[in-house]
């Protein structure tokens, strides 16, 4: 089995083996330990490797005695296509279309990248039935952010060297930002906005940071250690969405919808506690646990009439306040005429 170190930082197997084909295809007759030592693994693994490339992918590799390296004993214009099935190419395509989900992040060229050596290596055949499922399907994410790159890479390296970054923060509405100095935990893309999740040094609790409203981030070079008990599912457990209340509240939130609306919500999944109730006539009853209503009040009011909120009756107040001052605005909009 390798070492821990090794399965973290080596190559991928496929990669590994192109770059023994690419070497092979050199004529450098490279041996086990000049490419266990370009691909930062074990010798043992380069032999698998080549054994792999020799038994099952039929390439006619040779050991050289007097250079002391491999090498083709005959000419090998590419490497063997990888072999696919129809689930294959379906599975690749929808990751491809799924890219367009991190359009404006260093993940857009890395993975662009990625998908061009993997589809590079497609035969004929293979390669034309998955241009034939290109137009046949997509991904549309709603308002995506355009977020900041460089920002965005600094909070990764941050996160990853575990090192206190100060940046600029402009709260939701407010006018003016204010500064922040987090330890960083988890950079989180939710309904396509990205969040940073960290520990407010100056609020001694976790918050989560929008990224397009951070300016003027700083990496510091003062360290931290990682932390134990941090888990984000567990963090937003009782959210709807991100934003999260104070842990020993906990809401049951009832609503009920129309037969229209209720079409369009079910089967999806909201959160992971909803239960859902069949009603006469085509209507639905979602129930959730929460530990803030927030975000479920701008949900439920976004479905206008179709969705009338049952419990708990903070929510239900909530939603009455709302109406009452729509009503006003609009009546005196009317009366301004």
């Amino acid at each position: 089995m390798p070492k821990v170190s090794e399965q973290l930082h080596s190559r991928p197997p496929l990669e590994r083996m192109l770059l023994i084909h690419e070497k092979l295809q050199g004529e450098a007759f490279p041996n086990c330990s000049s490419l266990a030592e370009a691909t930062e693994v074990s010798s043992r693994t380069i032999k698998r490797d080549i054994d792999f490339m020799k038994c099952r992918l039929n390439l006619p590799i040779e050991y050289h005695q007097k250079r002391y390296g491999y090498f083709y004993s005959e000419k090998v214009d590419r490497f063997p296509s990888v072999p696919v099935t129809e689930a294959d190419l379906f599975a690749l395509m929808v990751a491809h279309k799924a890219i367009v989900q991190y359009q404006g992040t260093p993940f857009e060229h890395l993975l662009e990248g990625s998908f061009r050596k993997l589809t590079g290596q497609l035969d004929k055949e293979s390669s034309f039935s998955f241009g034939g499922l290109d137009g046949a399907f997509s991904f549309r994410p709603f308002a995506p952010e355009e977020t900041d790159l460089e920002i965005f890479q600094g909070l990764l390296k941050a996160v990853r060297e575990r090192r206190v970054v100060r940046f600029q923060y402009r709260k939701l509405g407010a006018q003016k930002p204010e500064r922040r100095s987090v330890r960083p935990y988890h950079v989180a893309c939710v309904d396509n906005r990205w969040y940073l999740f960290a520990h407010d040094l100056a609020r001694q609790a976790i918050r989560g940071f929008v990224l397009t409203r951070m300016k003027t981030l700083e990496v510091t070079d003062e360290k931290f250690p990682a932390p134990k008990d941090f888990n984000l599912d567990r963090h937003l457990r009782g959210s709807f969405s991100v934003f999260t209340g104070k842990p020993d509240d906990e809401f049951e939130v009832v609503i009920e919808f129309d037969s229209w609306s209720a079409d369009l919500l079910r089967g999806r999944r909201w959160h992971w506690s909803q239960t859902v109730d069949e009603l006469p006539g085509g209507e639905m009853r979602l129930r959730m646990r929460l530990n803030n209503v927030e975000e479920v009040e701008r949900w439920a009011l976004s479905w206008g009439t179709h969705a009338t909120v049952i419990a708990p009756q903070t929510l239900v107040a909530r939603i009455e306040k709302v109406t009452a001052e729509l009503n006003q605005r609009y009546a005196k909009m009317r009366q301004d005429r």
